[in-house]
């Protein structure tokens, strides 16, 4: 328990927040003891000077005066810290503190040789130290000395208070405006994806924090460059490629019938199919090709359900609420698309469910087919990933489906995550601001 409560803060704000306080509050507790220090030595030099100087006049006062005088003369003398009295005083010891003892020696200082002085110490409390001088005349005469503290002031708590207060609350705005621009570099590093138009970073501020900025807009620029110069690439080999597939089919189409050219024809729409997803692929990283148009969502899922069930597709969907946003809908509509022929081919029916939780548009495509093993999860979204390792298009397709679905959905502002229904199947969300 004490070892959780003495633990070091896992984030460095808290880590800088306490290294700036311990020192500041160090810094000011060494300086409160120096002034403490010397505010008590400067208080008892003017208490010894005082002392030894009224001391001084005090028994030369009433060493002058008639022995009948001085009764009425002794109260006047008295002071908060000491005071005179007629007679021997009370019996008290020889053993002085260090303190009495420096009072003692003013005193002695003051009075002898003129006045011969004898100290003694009366036990407490407080402690009183007794000086014992006899008169011109022979009369004794005691010096009483009672040292106090001096007081604190009624109002020294409450400004050390708001002096901790205003200290904590530089020390928590410095850390804040330390550490903020971190937080927005983080913030900043999550929301750059391949696919998503990149924010700029706003080059202001200190130098360090400009300097940053303009190296995370850098990168952000050769990101995108090298993405756009892998989907040309991508582009232009697909779109090669259809001319010499296209002479191939018109040459086997005017062949000779048989089984073998039954065979050439169906390699070659498998190779056409997989320019036309590569072709898809490469134009589904730039998804702002589409303008934005407000969509009736509702309306807008079930003409794609009514199309899968015009073609005998055994795609079904939950109550619709309604909801209008403003999206891309060509982009929509090939994600849903996309995910809906994934579940029809490996669980021969699909059920669509729309949701709005805080603000937040949810779309899923649910199956009951076998799923996806867990740590599979993240890499089908890639490109040309398929589990089903025949490399039949019948089983396994291009390996394109869900990675076209996940770049138009970065590409439109929203995400797309995959996961395994706990009763069995697979559950494949689009997520829509």
């Amino acid at each position: 328990m004490m070892a959780s409560l003495l633990s070091w803060p896992g984030s460095l704000r808290g880590r800088l927040f306490l290294i700036l306080l311990a020192g500041l509050l160090s810094a000011q507790l060494f300086s409160f003891v120096v002034i403490t220090t010397e505010r008590d030595q400067t208080a008892r030099a003017i208490m010894l000077t005082t002392l030894q100087r009224d001391v001084a006049v005090a028994v030369a006062l009433l060493d002058r005066l008639p022995p009948s005088q001085r009764p009425e003369w002794v109260p006047l003398l008295d002071r908060p810290t000491y005071r005179f009295a007629l007679g021997s005083g009370s019996p008290g010891s020889a053993m002085l503190s260090s303190r009495l003892t420096m009072i003692a020696n003013e005193i002695r200082t003051a009075l002898e040789p003129r006045f011969p002085v004898r100290f003694d110490a009366v036990s407490g409390p407080p402690d009183r130290l007794q000086g014992h001088v006899a008169l011109s005349d022979g009369s004794a005469l005691t010096i009483v000395v009672q040292p106090a503290h001096w007081p604190v002031a009624s109002w020294l708590p409450v400004a050390l208070a708001v002096q901790l207060l205003v200290l904590v609350g530089c020390v928590w705005f410095a850390v804040r405006l330390a550490v903020w621009p971190l937080t927005r570099f983080v913030q900043a590093a999550d929301a750059l994806e391949p696919g998503r138009p990149a924010t700029r970073f706003a080059e202001a501020g200190p130098d360090e924090v400009a300097r940053a900025a303009r190296a995370l807009n850098a990168m952000q620029e050769r990101v995108a460059r090298h993405l756009d110069e892998r989907v040309r690439i991508l582009a232009a080999i697909s779109h090669d490629l259809q001319t010499p597939i296209t002479r191939m089919r018109l040459r086997v189409e005017t062949g000779v019938e048989g089984p073998e050219q039954d065979r050439i024809l169906g390699d070659l729409e498998a190779i056409e199919a997989l320019v036309r997803e590569g072709i898809a692929y490469a134009r589904s990283v730039h998804g702002d090709v589409e303008s934005p148009a407000r969509l009736d969502l509702r309306a807008f899922l079930e003409s794609i359900v009514f199309d899968y069930q015009d073609t005998g597709r055994d795609v079904v969907v939950s109550a619709l609420p309604e909801v209008t946003i403003v999206t891309r809908p060509q982009a929509l509509r090939r994600i849903l698309t996309n995910l809906i022929d994934n579940a029809i081919r490996y669980a021969g029916r699909a059920e669509l469910d729309l949701r709005i939780t805080h603000g937040r548009i949810s779309i899923a495509v649910l199956d009951r087919g076998p799923g996806i093993p867990a740590d599979k999860l993240d890499a089908v979204l890639l490109p040309f990933v398929r589990l089903e390792r025949s490399r039949s298009r019948e089983t396994g397709g291009t390996g394109l489906g869900l990675a076209i679905a996940d770049q138009l959905a970065s590409a439109i502002g929203g995400r797309l995550t995959l996961s395994n229904r706990p009763s069995g199947g697979l559950k494949a969300v689009v997520t829509l601001s």
